[in-house]
C-alpha cells in the first residue's frame, strides 16, 4: 500500500514538474520582442490547459486504443478531429487575450501570439515530446514484461528438466542389489571372513547411488572407482564365470561428469549379459581427450529378440537424461553383432 501511495506521488511530481517547465517554455517564447509580461503570464497560463487537454488525450487516448493496435486510419482520423478542436480553442484563446487582456492594441500583444500556425507547432512539440517518452517508455515496460515472461518460463522449463533428471535418476538404481542381499546372505551363513568386506563395498556404492547422485556433477575417476567397486561385488556373486576388462588412459582428473553417467551401461551389461563358452565377459574402454569423452562397452549374449529389445528399453532412459544434460552434444550408438551387444557413447567436452 505504500509503495502504491508512493508511486502515486511520484507520478504526480513528475507530471506538475512537466507542466512548469511547458509554462517556462512558453513564457520564454513569447516574451520575444516585447515587455508586456502581464499578457506573456496569461496567455502561457490559458493556452497550457489546452496543451494539457491535447497531450493527455493523444497520449491516453489515441496512442493506446488506436496507434497501438495498428488501427493507423482510425488514429490519424481522430488526430485530425484533435488538432481542429486543439486550433479552436487556441483560436478563442488568441481572440479573447486580445479582447480582455490588450484591450484591443494590437501593439500590446508579442508577436509570436499572433501567429496561429506557430502556436500549434508549440503544443504539439509539447505532444509529440511527451508521446515519444510515453512509447519509448511502454516499449521499454513491454521489453521487461517479456523478458520477465521469459525468465518465469526459463525457470519453470529447468524445474521440470530438473524434476525429470531426478526422476530418471530414481529409475537408474541398480537392480543388482537384491542379488547382493542374497550374496550376503549366503557368506553369512557360511560365517565367511568375506562377509562384512562385501557389507562395506555395497555400502560405499548404496551411498553413491542413493546421496550423491543429488549433486550435479562429480569427478571421473569417483564414477570409475564406483563402476569398479560395483563390478568387484558381481564377482563375487558370479566367481569364475565373470570376466571383466577396463581399459582406460591417462586423463586430467578434473574432470567432472554427471553421477551415475556410466554406471548404468555397466548394470545393464550384467542383467542382459549372458554367459556364453562358460563365461560371461565385459570389455569397457574409456578414453578421454580435451574435446571429447569416449566409452564403449561390450557384454556377451545370446542375441535372443526378447532380451535384446529389453535392453532397449532399458537405454531408453539413459538416452532421455543425456538429451537433457548434453543436448546435441552427444551420439549413443547400440550395435548387436554375433552372441554380443556393444553400447558406444561420445560426449563432446565443452565449457
Amino acid at each position: 500500500m505504500d509503495l502504491l501511495k508512493f508511486n502515486q506521488t511520484k507520478l504526480f511530481a513528475s507530471h506538475f514538474l512537466l507542466w512548469v517547465g511547458v509554462w517556462f517554455f512558453y513564457v520564454y517564447f513569447f516574451s520575444y520582442n516585447t515587455t508586456n509580461t502581464l499578457y506573456v503570464t496569461w496567455f502561457s497560463s490559458i493556452l497550457l490547459p489546452i496543451t494539457m487537454l491535447t497531450t493527455y488525450t493523444t497520449v491516453y487516448y489515441l496512442i493506446p486504443r488506436y496507434l497501438m493496435n495498428r488501427k493507423y486510419w482510425l488514429f490519424g482520423l481522430y488526430s485530425t478531429y484533435v488538432v481542429i478542436f486543439t486550433a479552436f480553442l487556441t483560436t478563442v484563446t488568441m481572440i479573447g487575450s486580445f479582447i480582455f487582456i490588450s484591450n484591443l492594441q494590437v501593439e500590446n500583444t508579442p508577436v509570436m501570439s499572433r501567429n496561429l500556425v506557430f502556436i500549434l507547432i508549440l503544443i504539439y512539440l509539447v505532444v509529440g515530446l511527451v508521446s515519444f517518452v510515453y512509447i519509448l517508455n511502454h516499449n521499454f515496460n513491454t521489453l521487461s514484461q517479456n523478458k520477465n515472461l521469459e525468465n518465469k518460463i526459463l525457470d519453470a522449463q529447468l524445474h521440470l528438466k530438473d524434476q525429470e533428471l531426478h526422476y530418471l535418476k530414481k529409475q537408474i538404481h541398480p537392480h543388482f542389489l537384491f542379488n547382493a542381499l542374497n550374496t550376503i546372505y549366503g557368506f553369512a551363513l557360511k560365517q565367511s571372513l568375506q562377509t562384512p568386506d562385501i557389507i562395506l563395498k555395497l555400502s560405499n556404492l548404496l551411498d553413491y547411488i542413493l546421496y550423491q547422485v543429488t549433486e550435479k556433477e562429480v569427478f571421473l575417476k569417483q564414477e570409475l572407482d564406483h563402476i569398479e567397486e560395483y563390478i568387484s561385488l558381481e564377482q563375487i556373486r558370479f566367481q569364475d564365470t565373470l570376466e571383466v576388462t577396463i581399459a582406460k588412459n591417462d586423463f586430467d582428473e578434473n574432470i567432472r561428469v554427471p553421477p551415475m553417467l556410466f554406471l548404468p551401461f555397466v548394470e545393464n551389461a550384467f542383467k542382459h549379459g549372458a554367459i556364453v563358452d562358460g563365461k560371461l565377459q565385459i570389455h569397457m574402454k574409456f578414453e578421454v581427450t580435451k574435446t571429447q569423452l569416449f566409452f564403449k562397452i561390450e557384454n556377451t549374449t545370446r542375441n535372443e529378440e526378447t532380451e535384446i529389445e529389453t535392453a532397449r528399453i532399458g537405454l531408453t532412459n539413459i538416452r532421455k537424461r543425456l538429451e537433457l544434460l548434453y543436448p546435441n552434444h552427444y551420439d549413443l550408438q547400440v550395435k548387436t553383432p554375433k552372441n554380443s551387444y556393444v553400447v558406444t557413447l561420445k560426449i563432446s567436452l565443452h565449457d
